[in-house]
């Protein structure tokens, strides 16, 4: 069981699969939460995903680190049972099933608030508690789509181009997270848990700021753009005699810099030019001359003629890149975990760093079941129980 951290002493049972659920509970658990995630007999889909070795795979533990593992069958009475009894000792349950799911299971926020009035319960599905598509299902790619993110993803002209990561499933996982921790604080003052809601397609809606702000403002239906931004420019990729480079011209003060330093002052007051509007709606143009500019010189040249006269730029960095990067390194991003069947194993480090209580990354996802006899004990069960529970098929 995990000590210290910010939420050490918050008890959290994580019965999702997959992606927004689990990350949503890793987060919690590497800030100190104890958290139990509940898998079917068969476990976690996640586990048998690409690379999977021995019943575990990389993508399970890239989500699930530090975690403990019990499987129960909450499609059996004793499975229930048992559930309903962990639920009423914890202070925070997420689940990801379609609406309507939990309910036919008996496990619906109503009644295990009956149970437990003090639990924060945690829905994530594709679209919601409510609305005409609550009962459908949801995958970040359907959820990236009818959110609009598809729509203004990838090069004018050319097919459908989702995100490359996953984001709605991401984006949800932190919406729910923010939504947890701001019921665990009414609840300090309240006495009372709640149900906290978030959707995939909610997610990407949400995360739209700048494309819903393009079409409320009357200019039109937000289209793709490549690299470049909505409302601002120059600030996009840029075309070297090797590859390419981000610029981040954001601004009226850095591109007047950006202008000395190509040896063009003149376009920072040419009326095409001379603010965010003007630049933004003569983006090719001014695209145009900066890369006839750009090209003749190699990547990192450009970075690092670009960092000299701090003008915001970067490389693209392949994912191999990524990792060896200094900085990245330097921020602990990429962390090593010994697997008790996959050995030594790298998985993405805490974005959070806390001065008081640091976050743990360090511990590797549980074995299906390793830890089902523990938390039995820890909830009241005798070694009795335990067996005739394993002997019904209630727990494995």
């Amino acid at each position: 069981m995990p000590s210290g951290g910010a939420l050490a002493g918050l008890r959290v049972l994580d019965v999702t699969q997959v992606m927004a659920g689990p990350y949503c509970a890793m987060l919690l658990c590497d800030m100190g939460a104890d958290v139990i995630k509940v898998e079917p007999r068969a476990g976690d889909s996640t586990r048998r995903m690409a690379g999977a070795a021995g019943g575990d795979s990389p993508s399970f533990n890239a989500v699930n680190r530090g975690k403990r593992g019990i499987v129960i069958d909450l499609k059996s009475d004793g499975g229930r049972g048992v559930f309903k009894r962990l639920a009423s000792s914890a202070d925070v349950l997420i689940e990801n099933f379609r609406p309507g799911v939990m309910a036919g299971l008996g496990l619906d926020f109503a009644t295990l608030a009956n149970v437990n009035p003090r639990l924060i319960y945690a829905s994530i599905s594709g679209y919601g508690q409510t609305g005409p598509k609550a009962a459908c299902g949801g995958f970040d790619l359907v959820a990236q789509g009818v959110s609009g993110i598809i729509s203004v993803t990838g090069e004018p002209g050319r097919p459908p181009t989702k995100a490359g990561i996953p984001i709605t499933d991401l984006g949800a996982a932190l919406f729910a997270t923010t939504g947890i921790l701001a019921a665990v604080h009414h609840r300090e003052t309240t006495g009372r848990g709640q149900q906290v809601d978030t959707s995939l397609v909610d997610a990407g809606v949400a995360m739209s700021v700048w494309e819903a702000t393009e079409y409320f403002s009357g200019t039109g239906v937000p289209a793709p753009l490549g690299s470049a931004h909505r409302m601002s420019a120059p600030y996009q990729a840029v075309k070297c005699s090797d590859g390419y480079v981000t610029l981040g011209g954001a601004n009226d003060r850095i591109f007047r810099r950006l202008c000395d330093l190509l040896g063009h002052a003149e376009w920072a007051d040419d009326p095409g030019y001379v603010d965010d509007t003007a630049r933004v709606r003569n983006r090719a143009s001014l695209t145009k001359k900066i890369e006839a500019i750009t090209v003749t010189e190699p990547c990192a040249h450009w970075l690092a003629t670009f960092d000299a006269h701090d003008i915001p730029c970067g490389p693209i960095n392949n994912y191999a890149a990524v990792v060896d990067d200094p900085q990245v390194q330097a921020r602990e991003m990429v962390v090593e975990t010994e697997h008790p069947t996959l050995g030594t194993i790298r998985t993405l480090g805490s974005p959070l760093k806390l001065s008081a209580t640091p976050v743990t990354t360090g511990r590797p996802a549980p074995l299906l079941g390793q830890h089902t006899d523990a938390v039995l004990r820890e909830a009241g069960y005798d070694d009795v129980e335990i067996a005739k529970l394993r002997e019904s098929k209630a727990v494995k």
